[in-house]
């Protein structure tokens, strides 16, 4: 190996850095990850749903669901 890749922390985009790190060079920005955690909130919006919309759990989902904007460890993780 000729040199270790190092993407400096900027910002809150930990695992964006966490993931180019690890993979040794430049492969997410945070376009892609916001693209990746809307695809798989709206697959488990869909199976949270499926529960019923009225049902407790779903409407306790959406309360944590909105506006949390942080990359989970899911994302990260599902990503690999």
């Amino acid at each position: 190996m000729e040199s270790i890749f190092h993407e400096k922390q900027e910002g809150s985009l930990c695992a964006q850095h966490c993931l180019n790190n690890l993979l040794q060079g430049e492969y997410f920005t945070p376009v892609d990850l916001s693209s990746i955690a809307h695809q798989l909130d709206e697959e488990e919006r869909m199976r949270m749903a499926e529960g019923g919309m009225g049902s407790e759990e779903y409407r306790t989902f959406l309360q944590v669901w909105e506006g949390s904007g942080g990359f989970s460890l899911f994302l990260l993780f599902s990503t690999l």
